[in-house]
């Protein structure tokens, strides 16, 4: 694979490092499912990290949850610790293992703690500000892909 060089306002993956490093966005972030909004937050937090499209997590004061429910699994980051996954229902439709969270991040990532993250393909819409986001591609990362966001991208 070769690096695809940014172009004006444009951020290189390849240029993300590695540990990854938690950041601020000034960016709303919305997530929808059957024409409810389930997150919508200007106060959210981005992963950066090398290869990787920009993973978003939007603290748990702007989302529904009461909408979420557990999901059966879990996973392990080497750089945040042990995620846990959420099952968003909406009416009569269910999107299992939509979300995930750290309830009990490692401490260079406590800031992430109970913010939750949505697989873009996995519900019917994520935006920044008003542009849809594309989904990292393969099944397991959580990135999201958008115009000013250039690869290539693991997956």
């Amino acid at each position: 694979m070769k690096r695809i060089e940014p172009g004006p306002g444009q951020e290189s993956v390849w240029d993300y490092p590695r540990p990854p490093r938690l950041e601020p966005t000034p960016r709303r972030v919305r997530v929808t499912l059957s024409g409810v909004t389930v997150a919508d937050s200007r106060r959210a937090l981005r992963i950066l990290e090398t290869s990787h499209p920009p993973t978003y997590y939007v603290p748990p004061g702007d989302v529904r949850l009461d909408l979420l429910r557990p999901a059966v699994g879990s996973s392990f980051c080497e750089w945040k610790g042990a995620a846990r996954y959420w099952t968003l229902v909406v009416g009569d439709r269910t999107s299992p293992s939509c979300a995930w969270s750290y309830p009990d991040p490692f401490p260079e990532y406590v800031a992430l703690r109970d913010h939750i993250a949505f697989y873009a393909n996995r519900v019917d819409a994520c935006y920044l500000d008003d542009v849809r986001v594309e989904p990292q591609p393969g099944g397991f990362y959580g990135g999201w892909v958008t115009p000013d966001i250039v690869g290539p991208f693991k997956g």
